[in-house]
């Protein structure tokens, strides 16, 4: 059966990143990857929910054309599919599939968890793929990750080969001279619903969306940077909404530099590691003969 896609023979295997998480940061690592010449399916996950979708290939998954920094994005459904994008075309792959579903396409070269579960226990990713990297708070080298990086404001991108990566804080990275009053949270669960686009230009109290049937409005003047996607089920405690306060220099398209930064980290750890890696192999235990 021929492939559903243009290229009719199977392009040259290239190294497969897993990348847990649809969100700007598991985003902008899938393109870094994709430009260095690997195979990068993303593996979304429901939480938290994707906010910053103008940024991120979320969208991918509900039937939209996403395209992010000239890298095309395309959902799949079965592993066939996902087989399909990744050996016959250059896109990323975007998935529901979870990670135990992945598996059976074949060895993961790198596992990158971009969840950004900042408050949740992360389970132990090694030996799931040759280098496993955890992005953000609670990874520890040895424990749950090969390798980490830091995703805190002012050490974006910093590679942890040893030790944990610094713990939530709470504390969100400000943006112009605004912290986190510049979000809207959940404040109970319920279904959210919006019509309000992404890049909008919105003022204080004009109701966003709503939670629940209850109004949601901006906390202050300035552009949606983000809003959780319209008609999805959201827990309690999650952001709903991003307001961008900086007037012109506002952004809500594209790679950021934070996410540019992790990206370019996540690429360096990976060749550190597999270096590190293949220098063991090489070298091996001493044999007397």
């Amino acid at each position: 059966m021929r492939p559903r896609h243009e290229i009719a023979t199977p392009r040259r295997k290239r190294p497969l990143a897993v990348i847990l998480g649809t969100n700007e940061i598991a985003s902008a690592v899938a393109v870094h990857m994709n430009r260095i010449g690997w195979a990068c399916v993303l593996s979304h996950d429901a939480f938290p929910p994707v906010i910053r979708r103008q940024m991120a290939f979320n969208d991918c998954l509900y039937g939209e054309r996403i395209t992010l920094e000239e890298v095309e994005a395309e959902r799949a459904d079965s592993t066939i599919e996902l087989v399909e994008i990744l050996d016959y075309t250059t896109k990323v792959a975007v998935t529901p599939l979870q990670f135990h579903d992945l598996v059976a396409i074949r060895t993961a070269h790198a596992l990158v968890d971009a969840r950004m579960q900042k408050y949740r226990a992360t389970p132990d990713l090694r030996h799931l793929a040759k280098v496993a990297v955890g992005l953000g708070p609670n990874f520890a080298v040895g424990r749950n990750c090969d390798i980490a990086i830091e995703t805190k404001p002012a050490q974006e991108g910093l590679i942890i080969q040893e030790g944990a990566t610094e713990p939530a804080d709470h504390v969100p990275n400000r943006l112009g001279d605004v912290g986190e009053e510049r979000f809207a949270y959940s404040q109970k669960p319920g279904l959210w619903h919006s019509a309000v686009d992404i890049g909008v230009r919105v003022f204080k109290d004009f109701v966003v969306g709503h939670l629940n049937g209850e109004p949601v409005t901006a906390p202050l003047d300035g552009v949606l940077r983000g809003v959780v996607r319209d008609g999805l089920h959201i827990p309690a405690g999650v952001k709903l909404l991003e307001i961008d306060p900086r007037g012109r220099s506002a952004k809500w398209t594209g790679i950021d530099e934070r996410s540019a930064l992790v990206a370019s980290g996540v690429s360096r750890a990976i060749r550190i590691e597999l270096a590190k890696q293949n220098a063991t192999r090489i070298e091996g235990p001493f044999v007397a003969h």
